[in-house]
């Protein structure tokens, strides 16, 4: 594997590597690392939309997670057990605080605390700072505002109707509006998910 697989995009969670070493595929640098995970992830969204489960629990954001990118990665679906450079939660705290944030998510939709994007959005926002899994956190949860979006019949999430995978304009302007909720302001990240 060439070094550049270790290379992210600027805010993204570097692989370490004993995490390139659970690779089920060979790869040898970052771009081929991103189709694969591109053709697992519309495979995994495609289930999400179409499932009937319980989508505000923590064994449907693991499962999720497993379809989305199972097919790449030994670690797909399994909470995190290191730390990582983004999100402020010990990995011993992630199960906990993954449940109580589906839990609360659960309480807003019950009790119409927020219309749907705002309460989909909020969930994404929180499950990032948490980052449950060694990786793929954002596309995953992005994915369950998703199907947040969709159960609870409004217009679809767009999320900037670009990739946010590489460093562009569309990224960076995802990444401060995910800062400017770490303040509690939502504005941004609504406006974006919604554009």
């Amino acid at each position: 594997m060439a070094d550049n697989l270790f290379e992210q995009p600027d805010n993204a969670t570097p692989l370490r590597p004993e995490e390139v070493q659970a690779l089920r595929v060979p790869v040898v640098d970052r771009r081929q690392l991103n189709e694969i995970e591109a053709i697992n992830v519309a495979e995994g969204r495609v289930w999400a939309l179409r499932s009937r489960r319980d989508h505000l629990t923590d064994g449907y954001l693991t499962e999720l997670h497993r379809r989305m990118f199972g097919a790449v990665w030994t670690w797909a679906g399994a909470y995190r057990t290191q730390e990582v450079n983004i999100g402020n939660t010990p990995p011993h705290e992630v199960p906990v605080q993954t449940r109580a944030a589906l839990d609360d998510a659960r309480y807003w939709a019950e009790h119409q605390t927020y219309d749907a994007h705002e309460l989909a959005v909020r969930l994404h926002h929180r499950l990032v700072l948490i980052h449950p899994f060694v990786n793929g956190n954002g596309r995953c949860t992005r994915a369950m505002a998703d199907v947040i979006v969709k159960c609870l019949k409004a217009k679809p999430l767009t999320w900037g109707s670009a990739s946010l995978i590489d460093g562009g304009a569309a990224r960076a302007a995802y990444i401060a509006a995910l800062k400017q909720a770490d303040d509690h302001d939502f504005e941004a990240l609504i406006a974006f998910a919604t554009s």
